[in-house]
């Protein structure tokens, strides 16, 4: 598996913030060497057609919108992406 960009965008508010803790978690458990980015930049989840958030992206494809899983379902969500 190659570099694979990992991103959380969100408005900055709790829940936004927590997927991002969670996704770190979750990544390091996976044994994903790759860095998780944090962006508060709204732009980018209009762009994306896309009015909730928090917006969870691989590869800048979102994967997870507007809702925080538990952590047995964040690692689904990630590692059926990843195939």
């Amino acid at each position: 598996m190659g570099t694979v960009k990992i991103e959380v965008i969100g408005s900055g508010c709790k829940k936004c913030k927590a997927l991002f803790e969670l996704t770190e978690v979750v990544v390091k458990e996976l044994n994903i060497n790759d860095i998780v980015l944090y962006s508060n930049d709204i732009n980018k989840i209009v762009s994306m057609g896309i009015m909730s958030s928090p917006v969870l992206t691989l590869n800048d494809k979102p994967i997870l919108v507007g809702i925080l899983p538990d952590k047995e379902r964040l690692k689904e969500i990630i590692f059926k992406n990843l195939e």
